[in-house]
């Protein structure tokens, strides 16, 4: 029984070495030169010092690279069993955001752990992703086209939705919702629904437009017409464009951009960090780093596509959707195309939940790589 005992150490010894050495390092290494580059950006914004910002980031990247690595070497099967449980856990935080949520930049959507900041809202994104990939691996194709069994995955979209948009936070809930239909797309809905949800949409703007804040209106407002308020609600997206423009082809040099040092760009650490990164590395620089999301994407894309299980597809390119969103609309913001959403550039913006939650949807993706050729059995789960 000794011996059974020390083989079986051993063979679960050579298994954990195996997938050290299957786990695709290439992309690791991308994501922390990603990171590596909004610890320079945060230097930067923060005149030419790793405090407060860059050395705070670079604690945060080291405990989330390891969390992201831990989440890819654990079976997929594993992450199926908990989805339900990790969904309910991450909404449980969202509730208690009205109870006992930290105010800060006009809006309710912290919870203070002591050692960071939790924002429940950016964890949410990714449990939605991985309840509906659970949910719908136990579905045919037929099921799956079905209207009412898409009863349960909009009630699951919905009710996080719901209570995000009172803390208020639309940024957060237009990339969850868009990242939810997503997967329902993927999964096999009829497009018709889609075409009746978008005209509804259309038909209920009229309705939203009277339950939203002032400063909601004025960012719309702003995005139409920015000049109408070059001091006030237009100065933002001003002031970026004129830090874009001036960054030209390879921009004015590192530490050397005068929008952000010169402090005329606000929110530089966060939601404008593109922007410092395009004034002094200019349009190379930023192309270069959107080819550094695109190998990324990419290869989440082709995670998905080679995964043997429906869960490991509807959950990798759900998460890859999830993250596109997030440097469309952070990138399309800064450049005008869209209107000023509060949406961070994953894994550059100072902050320590979008960057937890990028790390955790990659490792996931890491982990469907892994174990693509794991079968998975199909339940209905209404039985």
């Amino acid at each position: 029984m000794g011996t059974n005992l020390m083989f079986g150490q051993r063979r679960e010894s050579r298994t954990f070495l195996r997938k050290i050495a299957e786990l695709n390092w290439a992309m690791v290494i991308i994501t922390v030169i990603i990171a590596s580059i909004g610890f320079a950006m945060l230097y930067s914004v923060a005149g030419g010092t790793f405090e407060p910002w860059a050395s705070r980031q670079m604690i945060r990247f080291a405990m989330a690279l390891v969390v992201m690595i831990a989440i890819a070497l654990t079976d997929v099967r594993v992450w199926s069993a908990l989805a339900y449980p990790i969904y309910a856990a991450a909404f449980m935080l969202l509730v208690a955001v009205d109870f006992v949520g930290i105010t800060g930049m006009g809006g309710q959507r912290w919870i203070d752990l002591g050692f960071m900041r939790l924002q429940p809202s950016e964890l949410m994104k990714v449990a939605l992703v991985l309840a509906l990939a659970k949910y719908f691996h136990g579905l045919n194709m037929r099921q799956s086209r079905s209207v009412t069994r898409l009863a349960v995955p909009l009630l699951l979209i919905g009710l996080p939705a719901a209570f995000i948009v009172r803390q208020p936070d639309l940024g957060t809930m237009m990339l969850l919702i868009m990242g939810g239909i997503a997967v329902l797309f993927l999964a096999g809905a009829r497009i018709w629904l889609f075409v009746v949800g978008f005209l509804g949409t259309v038909a209920a703007i009229p309705i939203g437009w009277r339950f939203m804040k002032d400063y909601q209106k004025d960012r719309i407002l702003t995005f139409i017409n920015p000049e109408s308020d070059p001091l006030g609600a237009g100065y933002q997206i001003i002031q970026s464009k004129i830090a874009l423009g001036s960054g030209g082809v390879f921009g004015k040099g590192y530490l050397q951009g005068t929008q952000s040092h010169l402090n005329f760009l606000p929110e530089m650490k966060t939601d404008f960090i593109f922007t410092v990164l395009a004034e002094e590395f200019g349009l190379v620089g930023g192309l270069f780093l959107l080819f550094l999301y695109m190998a990324l994407l990419t290869y989440g894309a082709l995670v998905s596509f080679g995964s043997r299980s429906v869960f490991g597809r509807l959950l990798a390119m759900g998460l890859v959707v999830a993250i596109f969103l997030y440097v469309f609309i952070n990138i399309a913001m800064v450049m005008g195309l869209v209107p000023v959403v509060g949406v961070p550039l994953p894994l550059v913006s100072y902050g320590g939940s979008a960057m937890l939650t990028i790390m955790v949807a990659y490792g996931l993706i890491l982990s469907v790589a892994l174990h693509r050729d794991v079968s998975m059995p199909r339940k209905d789960p209404f039985g």
